[in-house]
C-alpha cells in the first residue's frame, strides 16, 4: 500500500509543529528562528499586555508567549461565556480568559503541537484554574462541537495555517450565533520577496504565510463574518504589520 504524498501544506505544518515542539520543550520563546519581532517575555507588554495581568502568572507561562496583540483584552469577555483559543500554545491568553469568565465560564485552548498541550495543562495545574481545557487539534478542523462557543480568540496563529479559509470556516462553525471572534494576527501590505515564501523558517517565523491585509479580510468575510473591523495595527516593517481584528457571527 502506498503512503500518502505529502503536500506542501503538510510539510509547512509539520515544519510548524517541530519548531513549536522545541519552543515548548526548552523553555526558550520564540516565533521561530528567522523573525525576532514577535518572541520573549518582553513581547507581552509590547504587544499589549499590562503589568497587572502578567503579574499572576507564572514565568514559564510567559516564556513560550509567541503573540502580537491581547485578543483577551479586546474580546470583552464576560462571566459565564465559553472561549476557544486557537492556537493555545503555553496557556497565557487562555488563562487570561479564564479569569475573566469565571468559575461559570470556560475555556478550550486548541494546539496542534503535543508538547505544548503538555506544557499548557501542567501550567493550569499550577495556577489552580479548574475552568480550563487543553485539546490537540489542527485549526483546520478543530475538535470542536458545532455552535458550542461564545468567543473565538487567536494570535498570531492564523499566519501559521496553510488554508487560512479553512481556519476561519471552522471559527465560524463553533461559534453560536451572534458569537463574536478577535484575532490578533500578522499581515503584509505588498508582495513580500518569493526566497521568504518558500522558506519553512519564516513560516514558523510568522511571515511567510501572512497575507496582505485586504487578503485577510476578505477571508473572514467569506467565511461568513459580518462587522469585520480592524480595531489597531502596528507596523513592524515596512511591510510586515499585527493587527487585530474583530467579527461577527449573524445571529440567524
Amino acid at each position: 500500500m502506498q503512503n500518502a504524498v505529502k503536500t506542501k501544506g503538510d510539510e509547512i505544518k509539520e515544519f510548524v509543529r517541530k519548531t513549536y515542539a522545541k519552543v515548548a520543550n526548552s523553555g526558550c520563546s520564540c516565533c521561530g528562528d528567522s523573525s525576532q519581532l514577535l518572541s520573549g517575555v518582553e513581547s507581552a507588554a509590547l504587544a499589549g499586555y499590562s503589568h497587572d495581568e502578567l503579574k499572576d502568572l507564572p514565568a514559564k507561562v510567559k516564556q513560550v508567549f509567541a503573540g502580537c496583540g491581547n485578543p483577551v483584552a479586546l474580546s470583552e469577555l464576560k462571566r459565564g461565556e465559553t472561549v476557544l483559543d486557537i492556537g493555545s500554545g503555553g496557556g497565557l491568553d487562555a488563562f487570561l480568559a479564564a479569569k475573566k469568565v469565571g468559575t461559570t465560564g470556560r475555556v478550550v485552548g486548541v494546539d496542534f503541537t503535543r508538547e505544548m498541550i503538555r506544557r499548557a495543562m501542567r501550567n493550569a495545574k499550577e495556577l489552580g484554574l479548574k475552568n480550563v481545557e487543553f485539546q490537540f487539534g489542527d485549526a483546520e478542523d478543530m475538535p470542536v462541537e458545532t455552535g458550542s462557543v461564545d468567543v473565538v480568540i487567536s494570535n498570531c496563529v492564523v499566519n501559521l495555517a496553510p488554508d487560512k479559509d479553512k481556519v476561519f470556516k471552522e471559527a465560524y462553525r463553533v461559534l453560536k450565533p451572534g458569537g463574536r471572534m478577535v484575532i490578533s494576527d500578522i499581515v503584509t501590505e505588498g508582495e513580500l520577496p518569493e526566497e521568504i515564501r518558500r522558506d519553512p523558517r519564516y513560516w514558523a517565523g510568522c511571515v511567510a504565510g501572512a497575507l496582505e491585509i485586504e487578503d485577510y479580510l476578505k477571508k473572514i468575510r467569506k467565511a461568513g463574518f459580518k462587522h469585520v473591523n480592524v480595531l489597531s495595527r502596528t507596523n513592524f516593517t515596512k511591510r510586515i504589520l499585527s493587527i487585530n481584528v474583530k467579527a461577527q457571527k449573524p445571529e440567524d
